[in-house]
């Protein structure tokens, strides 16, 4: 796919890290495979078969001792154990932390500021 032709509205951080999903009261650990503002794809040690689509979930990523993110995401699309979730909600600090994250995997704050003005819209 060529940058002329590529749809998506934000860019995917691939970023491989250990993250928790949580949703009342049930915790999965998993493997987060790439995230960007709007959302991220998760994979698990088996097949997703949580069948309430509509729940809500917490994802919590550790980026160090004193700095996470943490996100609201319903689920996007699901293949096998793979799941794609939808950033519902997330807190001005993990905003702030996720911002520098992808700002810094870019390398170019034009990216960044495209990615900023698609998720205003």
């Amino acid at each position: 796919m060529t940058p002329e032709n590529d749809q998506r509205q934000f860019h995917r951080i691939f970023f491989n890290a250990k993250a928790e999903l949580s949703c009342q009261n049930k915790q999965w650990a998993c493997q987060l495979l790439d995230i960007s503002l709007r959302g991220c794809l998760l994979r698990f040690q088996s097949p997703w078969e949580q069948k309430n689509i509509e729940a809500l979930y917490a994802l919590t990523l550790q980026l160090s001792e004193t700095t996470a993110i943490t996100m609201n995401l319903s689920v996007s699309h699901v293949i096998g154990n793979e799941v794609g979730f939808k950033c519902e909600h997330i807190d001005l600090d993990s905003i702030s932390a996720l911002r520098r994250m992808v700002e810094l995997n870019l390398g170019d704050s034009t990216l960044l500021e495209r990615d900023l003005i698609a998720l205003c819209h």
